[in-house]
C-alpha cells in the first residue's frame, strides 16, 4: 500500500498533521448541512499525496513549513478533493474512501455545487499567495479539465488508442501533481533550475501514480481502493490495460464482444479476468516504470540527499504489490 510514510522525511509527516486543520477551516463557514458536505470527503481522510508534494518541494525535510507553504498544499488539495466530487457525479459511485460518496449521500446537484464551492476556495487561497500563483492554477483547472474531457470522448469506444490515454491522464492526474511540486518550490522562492525540477519529478510521477491506478482498477480486491473494482471498466472508461488487452491476440476479440456498452457485475468480473489473463498489465507496469526512472531522473540535480532518497522510495512505493513489479 502506498503510504507518505515512504518518504522518509519526519518533519515533512508533521506539516501534513499541520494540513488537516486548515483544509478543514478553508471550507467551513458555521452552517452546519454545508459545512457537513464540503468537509465530508475531508473526514474521510486520503493519502495527502498532493501536499505532500508540496510542502517536500518547500522545504526538502529541512524545516517546518511556513503559513504560506502550508497553503500551498491546502490548494492543491482542494482541487483534488473537488475533482473527486465532480468524478463521483459523472461516474455514479456510491463509494469513495470507504464511505458513502458525497452524490450518493446528499445528490448530484449538491455534490456538484460543493465541489465547484472547493474549486473556489482553492483559487482564493492561491490568489491570497499571489498573481503567479493564481495565473498557475488556474492553468492547471484548464489542463484537468482537458483530461477530464479528452477521457469522456472515447467512453465506451474500443478503438481508443494508448496516445489518448497518455494524454488524458497527463492532464487529469499528472498536471496536478506537478503544480503540486511547483508551487511548494515557488513559494519557498527556490532557484529556476530547481523548479524545473520538482515540477518535471510531479508530472512523471503523476503519470506512474495514475498507471498505478489503472492497474489496481483491473487486479485490486474489494477493500484495496476504497471504491469497486473495475469502475472503469463498467462505466465504459478503457485504460490502458484494456487498450492494450484490446490488441492481445488471444483475449482481445472475446473483451471487445464485452465491451463497447454498461456492463453488468458478471460481465465487469469476466472483463478483468481476460484483462488480467493478457500481458496487458505487465506492459502498464513497465509503463509505469519508465515514468518513475524520468521522475527520479529529474530530481538528481537538486543535491539533497535525504529529499532525492525519499522521493525515490516513494516513487518505487507506487510498484510495489504490482503484477511483475520485481
Amino acid at each position: 500500500m502506498l503510504t507518505t510514510a515512504a518518504l522518509g522525511l519526519p518533519l515533512v509527516e508533521e506539516d501534513l498533521v499541520r494540513v488537516e486543520p486548515l483544509l478543514a477551516a478553508s471550507v467551513t463557514i458555521g452552517e452546519s448541512f454545508i459545512d457537513s458536505v464540503t468537509t465530508h470527503l475531508i473526514g474521510a481522510g486520503g493519502k495527502r499525496l498532493r501536499p505532500l508534494l508540496s510542502l517536500a518541494a518547500a522545504t526538502r525535510g529541512d524545516r517546518p513549513a511556513t503559513k504560506s507553504e502550508l497553503l500551498c498544499a491546502v490548494s492543491v488539495e482542494l482541487v483534488h478533493l473537488s475533482s473527486l466530487y465532480h468524478d463521483d457525479v459523472i461516474d455514479e459511485a456510491t463509494v469513495r474512501r470507504n464511505v458513502e460518496s458525497v452524490n450518493s449521500r446528499f445528490g448530484n446537484l449538491v455534490a456538484i455545487v460543493a465541489g465547484d464551492y472547493l474549486l473556489a476556495r482553492s483559487a482564493g487561497i492561491a490568489a491570497d499567495l499571489g498573481a503567479e500563483f493564481a495565473s498557475l492554477l488556474a492553468h492547471t483547472l484548464a489542463a484537468l479539465c482537458q483530461g477530464q474531457v479528452a477521457e469522456v470522448r472515447y467512453t465506451y469506444r474500443c478503438d481508443r488508442d494508448p496516445q489518448d490515454y497518455f494524454a488524458a491522464i497527463a492532464g487529469k492526474t499528472a498536471e496536478l501533481m506537478a503544480t503540486s511540486c511547483r508551487m511548494g518550490a515557488l513559494c519557498a522562492q527556490a532557484p529556476a533550475s530547481e523548479v524545473e525540477a520538482f515540477t518535471s519529478f510531479g508530472r512523471a510521477f503523476g503519470m506512474a501514480f495514475q498507471l498505478r491506478d489503472d492497474v489496481l482498477d483491473v487486479v485490486a480486491e474489494n477493500d484495496e481502493l476504497g471504491k469497486p473494482p473495475g469502475q472503469d471498466l463498467a462505466e465504459g472508461i478503457y485504460t490502458l490495460p484494456v487498450i492494450y488487452a484490446l490488441k492481445d491476440g488471444v483475449v482481445g476479440e472475446q473483451l471487445e464482444k464485452l465491451l463497447g456498452k454498461p456492463l453488468t457485475e458478471f460481465e465487469r468480473n469476466k472483463a478483468r479476468d481476460l484483462v488480467a489473463s493478457s500481458g496487458a498489465i505487465e506492459a502498464t507496469v513497465a509503463a509505469a516504470k519508465g515514468y518513475i526512472d524520468e521522475a527520479i531522473s529529474a530530481i538528481e540535480v537538486l543535491g539533497n540527499p535525504a529529499l532525492t532518497n525519499g522521493l525515490s522510495e516513494l516513487s518505487h512505493q507506487l510498484l510495489e504489490g504490482l503484477p511483475s513489479a520485481s
